[in-house]
């Protein structure tokens, strides 16, 4: 039998794959799939608007875009489990200080938040701060969303009062309209709006969880007492009990009801209201306290999994979406809920024609990551998924003394700064 010389093998070989290789089509002419896991927003309208683009950029990149919504009580679990698996979507919604609870689960897109940010005008630094860990941008800031404070402007006529401009007038006042039938509203739950209200009160009283370095406890102190005696007369002399089990839809309930007539919220209640009780709905800053106005507004972001098999187009996909044309119909579909992290996209026309509005970008002002004065980190994302803010809260209304209430929740910021409270919620 003759042998077969090695050229003779290898040009055999090649007719052999090149044959293989016409049975099937060609791995670049088989149609990709680029998915995102996303939260259900509280204005459906923007995810229809989300969805409109990310097909759109499929039928420009030719890659098929599957954007999938779920509750934003299921997201943390969902994420937790795809991380744990390494394998689901592309692309992941983000909150807060998530981006460090993920920090070596997340692709660096450190060229493509400089990009945006040169040709936007630069990023709001509570934006910034959220996405950038020791590590790299692990996450592209998104939108924010304005915190302001939401009231019924015909209750306040009747009891004769002003929008507050401080926690305390508030308090004032939200005995005077309990009396009159209509309490405000602080969650005290297990609910994001629990947590977010809380950092500005407590802030405003000049409180704070963490001291600058990230590392060392700060809310066994004076202030963060205050910030408690607060809560105690608010909830005592001016809410109702339900406050305690609220979920984040409870205060807008409460208000588009005409039961409440103050609620601290975004804008959601307005936007979802029907008439007449649309036209009595306004909007207000955060009141300020003896340290100032500060508040916390939920600032959300766009993640891409290191298991991704689709990173380019991922990446693509994100720059699509900050296109100033999709950028601001993304604002309007969501009716001014959605804030744009990046200054030159914040010029938007739908802030200056309503007037009930034309604050929300000016929350910007006093904005502060989560953890302030200390930057986000992944101590922060776990002691807001474990609610131990307003758990300390809720456990001084049952009759723990409020110094104890100090004492259980520092040792609950030194478990997360070792890394042993649960990551998700």
């Amino acid at each position: 039998m003759p042998r077969t010389t090695r050229r003779e093998f290898l040009s055999a070989a090649a007719v052999t794959g090149a044959a293989l290789a016409l049975d099937r089509a060609p791995a670049f002419a088989q149609k990709r799939e680029l998915t995102f896991l996303s939260v259900n927003h509280f204005v459906p309208a923007s995810d229809d608007e989300l969805r409109r683009q990310a097909e759109l950029f499929g039928k420009q990149a030719g890659v098929a875009v599957r954007v999938d919504t779920i509750a934003g009580l299921q997201l943390p679990a969902k994420r937790a489990a795809e991380a744990q698996a390494q394998s689901g979507h592309d692309l992941v919604f983000l909150s807060h200080a998530d981006p460090y609870l993920f920090e070596n689960q997340l692709v660096d897109l450190g060229p493509l938040v400089e990009t945006l940010g040169k040709q936007y005008g630069g990023w709001y630094p509570f934006a910034a701060e959220s996405a950038q860990t020791n590590t790299g941008w692990k996450a592209v800031p998104w939108f924010w969303v304005s915190f302001p404070a939401s009231y019924n402007m015909a209750h306040f006529r009747k009891a004769g009062l002003e929008p507050p401009k401080t926690w305390d007038e508030l308090l004032k006042q939200g005995r005077i309209l309990k009396k009159q039938g209509n309490p405000i509203g602080i969650a005290i739950s297990h609910t994001g709006d629990a947590n977010t209200t809380f950092w500005a009160v407590l802030w405003g009283f000049g409180g704070k969880v963490l001291e600058a370095d990230g590392k060392t406890p700060a809310i066994l102190s004076d202030k963060t007492a205050q910030a408690i005696e607060w809560y105690k007369e608010a909830y005592r002399d001016a809410m109702e009990p339900e406050v305690l089990s609220w979920d984040d839809a409870s205060n807008n309930r409460g208000l588009v009801s005409g039961k409440l007539s103050w609620i601290h919220n975004p804008i959601s209640p307005y936007n979802t209201a029907l008439k007449p009780i649309a036209d009595d709905i306004n909007h207000h800053p955060t009141p300020a306290g003896p340290a100032g106005s500060h508040n916390s507004p939920g600032i959300n972001a766009v993640g891409i999994w290191k298991f991704s098999k689709n990173i380019e187009p991922a990446k693509e996909f994100i720059q699509f979406l900050f296109r100033k044309e999709n950028f601001d119909a993304f604002i309007a579909a969501a009716l001014g809920f959605n804030m744009a992290p990046l200054r030159n996209l914040a010029e938007h026309p739908i802030w200056a024609k309503n007037p009930k509005l034309a604050m929300l970008p000016k929350e910007a002002e006093s904005a502060h990551a989560r953890g302030w004065p200390s930057r986000p980190n992944d101590a922060v994302r776990r002691i807001e998924n474990n609610y131990v803010l307003p758990d300390m809260v809720a456990k001084t209304l049952n009759g723990m003394p409020t110094k104890r209430a100090m004492e259980w929740a520092q040792a609950q910021v030194v478990e997360a700064l070792r890394g042993q409270l649960k990551p998700a919620g």
